[in-house]
């Protein structure tokens, strides 16, 4: 109950003192899901700060200077951000750690200045973003009548979220072109240019692009799109067949190596008993 009661004479006390940095546009921070980021905090030299009062769309947290040597006070004020914050010194700049999507937004730092009786804005838009994978690509294919082979290449990352660009890349005989959009219409004959296409995607933290699409061996074998997965897949089944027939001789040959061992004692004691008989039947044998 204290706390919140210095807390709200805090906000009394800014909106009594005169603020400077209105109308100043926020500075842009990208940042990257999952990681963490530094919003840096610019205080006036030979200024005494007062408190620092952090907020993102409501009063994150409010930090008031130790004075001689002392740690400063800390009050996170968000539940959103508890254990996720800290405040680098010597200017308390914010730190977030374990980025969320619902991180991005405005940010702003209120520096009540005792020296002066001022308070300076600092202003942030922060904006968090999923390092892409891969670029996947789709081909669609037509053959006209005429011979021509009518190509659409479809390029699309798994959760690639908002601000994702694409562009192509088409490479044959020593020259390339481009193309911007994820989608690329083209076309092929036979007897043309081995072209191949490369798709890739971006946004603000990345820029990833994918393996060459050769276009002519979709068009010349219709089956290459489908031969090449099962392929694969023949493959890794012969695979899986040889380990399991390797595991099955290991434990047939396992198996036959125990059941030796148990049968040699048996073996040894029946001829030690044949022997015995042996040399009980040769003394009543002799000649009277």
């Amino acid at each position: 109950m204290c706390a919140f009661t210095w807390l709200l004479l805090l906000l009394l006390l800014q909106e009594a003192k005169g603020d400077s940095g209105d109308g100043v546009d926020p500075e842009e921070v990208v940042a990257v899901l999952h990681e963490s980021i530094s919003l840096p905090l610019e205080i006036p030299p030979k200024e005494e700060v007062e408190n620092i009062i952090w907020s993102s769309h409501k009063s994150l947290a409010t930090v008031v200077p130790g004075k001689e040597g002392h740690p400063a006070t800390i009050m996170v004020t968000n539940p959103h951000y508890q254990g996720r914050v800290s405040f680098l010194d010597p200017s308390y700049s914010l730190h977030i750690s374990n980025l969320s999507w619902e991180d991005s937004g405005l940010y702003q730092a209120q520096v009540n200045l005792r020296t002066s009786q001022t308070s300076i804005m600092q202003q942030y838009n922060l904006r968090v973003y999923r390092r892409l994978s891969e670029p996947h690509i789709t081909v669609n294919f037509e053959i006209s009548g005429e011979g021509a082979c009518n190509m659409s290449l479809v390029c699309s990352v798994e959760k690639g979220g908002m601000d994702v660009t694409y562009s192509w890349l088409s490479s044959g005989n020593s020259a390339y072109t481009s193309h911007e959009g994820p989608v690329l219409s083209t076309s092929w004959r036979p007897g043309d240019s081995a072209l191949s296409y490369t798709c890739r995607a971006s946004n603000p933290i990345s820029n990833v692009g994918s393996r060459p699409i050769p276009a002519g061996s979709f068009c010349a074998d219709p089956n290459y799109a489908s031969e090449k997965p099962s392929t694969a897949f023949c493959l890794l089944a012969k695979g899986l067949l040889i380990l399991l027939l390797l595991v099955i001789l290991a434990t047939v040959l396992w198996v036959i190596r125990v059941q030796k061992r148990r049968k040699m004692p048996r073996m040894k004691k029946l001829m030690r008993n044949r022997m015995k008989l042996r040399k009980k039947a040769k003394p009543a044998s002799s000649p009277a």
